[in-house]
């Protein structure tokens, strides 16, 4: 039925978000900084201008703050 396919793949959903963390876990007990690995991981799912863009952006508030 349509909910038991739902369900299932809510579950198999909970199985991959543990596999997830469980790398980034792994990326930490190797020295990895956490929060660093997340933001690559974004960044590779942009195309080469999105990655430009938000340098060109992250530049321009850094500027209009001071930093």
């Amino acid at each position: 039925s349509i909910i038991e396919r739902i369900e299932k793949l809510n579950e198999d959903a909970e199985q991959v978000a543990a596999d997830i963390k469980a790398v980034y876990d792994e990326a930490k007990s190797a020295g990895f900084d956490v929060k660093y690995v997340k933001k690559m991981v974004a960044l590779r799912k942009l195309d080469q201008d999105e990655i430009e863009e938000a340098d060109e952006l992250t530049q321009m508030y850094r500027t209009a703050i001071g930093l």
